[in-house]
């Protein structure tokens, strides 16, 4: 693309919020009835600000992954905004502490925000600075229930809605209580959708075989996360022994993870996050790696971006609807009949609501 950005950073401005979830969402683990984010604004010398947000998952780790993104924000103050130099300065400084965790998380947090920022700049949405262009992505609806009615209920409303695909969490008993959920959601829904299920790494490898093998005859898209996200091994025994396919990659840290776990088999499926993979620059790299070994990539939370992403990633595949920030932005997220599509407007189209922040934030150093 034949244009000249040219910003400076300034400062990084840090917010952490806590955002209800009115429903919450159902895991096999918990309840999650509020979403603990940390918001960052990279602002730069000419007056362009760059926005982007990082989930800490658990309160306990909001502020000290608000306090990594300032400090790791101080380390590129003066820096050009040039992303690819951004990442690959911070990977050398992360090297010692290692580029993982809430350390991985701030750093990729603030990729998203530098590369928000250059869109901005260059008057373009994100995926136009890409090299691609605004189109729908097709998404499918996350159901934040977990129980067999509760779960058919949500599933109904978003087949009305348009949408053709929905995810199930599941594991949060034995295989009788998973099977009870998919065939409550199938008969809601019809035969004609598409249902996925999550287990959230909550199986041993033996039990997941067994279990993959008895929901094979449920015509499912895929089964994600049977087992541990960093057991590559036991995720590729288990793809071997299912029929149906089997996702997973929310939790690889960079595209190093990406590539290691396509190595041995370990998925049929990869799901990137955007905050994990290392931001838009780890996304585009890991992406590229599952293009070569023929994986289709879907995504993890983050649709603001993550739908600019897989525009232009090679085997980019279903965006998941899932939207904790939708609160704190001034403007919704688009949706038409169960598709996300990107506005022909400057960056991501993330822009905060400080009336909604006065209310759901915390103090922080900026």
């Amino acid at each position: 693309m034949n244009m000249t950005i040219d910003l400076t950073i300034s400062s990084i401005r840090v917010r952490p919020v806590v955002v209800p979830l009115d429903p919450p969402i159902q895991t096999s683990a918990q309840l999650l009835d509020s979403s603990p984010l940390v918001l960052i604004d990279l602002c730069t010398r000419e007056g362009v600000t760059g926005r982007s947000y990082v989930a800490a998952y658990t309160p306990a780790a909001m502020q000290p992954l608000a306090d990594l993104v300032t400090g790791i924000g101080q380390w590129l103050v003066g820096d050009r905004v040039a992303p690819t130099a951004i990442y690959e300065k911070l990977q050398v400084r992360l090297r010692l502490l290692g580029p993982q965790g809430l350390a991985g998380m701030a750093a990729g947090g603030l990729d998203m925000a530098a590369w928000d920022a250059l869109a901005r700049a260059a008057g373009l949405p994100l995926v136009r600075l890409l090299g691609g262009e605004p189109r729908p992505i097709t998404a499918y609806w996350s159901l934040r229930a977990i129980r067999p009615a509760e779960a058919a209920k949500e599933a109904g409303v978003a087949a009305d809605a348009g949408f053709t695909a929905m995810k199930l969490k599941v594991g949060h008993g034995g295989l009788h209580a998973d099977l009870e959920a998919i065939r409550a959601v199938r008969e809601a829904v019809g035969p004609d959708r598409h249902i996925m299920v999550d287990y959230n790494q909550c199986l041993t490898v033996p039990e997941a075989v067994r279990r993959t093998r008895a929901l094979d005859d449920e015509g499912l898209y895929w089964i994600e996360e049977p087992v541990r996200a960093d057991d590559f091994q036991g995720h590729a025994t288990v793809a071997r022994e299912a029929r149906t396919a089997i996702q997973t990659g929310e939790s690889w840290w960079g595209p190093s993870d990406t590539a290691k776990c396509l190595a041995v088999g370990g998925c049929d499926h990869a799901m990137l996050n955007a905050m994990k993979i290392g931001g838009v620059t780890g996304w585009q790299r890991a992406a590229a790696i599952a293009a070569a070994a023929g994986v289709p990539v879907s995504s993890h939370i983050f649709p603001e971006f993550s739908a600019h992403l897989l525009a232009v990633s090679p085997s980019g595949h279903w965006l998941e609807f899932l939207d904790v920030a939708a609160p704190l932005r001034s403007e919704p997220l688009a949706l038409e009949v169960g598709r996300v599509p990107i506005r022909d407007t400057p960056g991501v189209g993330l822009d905060w609501d400080e009336k909604a922040l006065a209310r759901y934030g915390l103090s922080a150093g900026a």
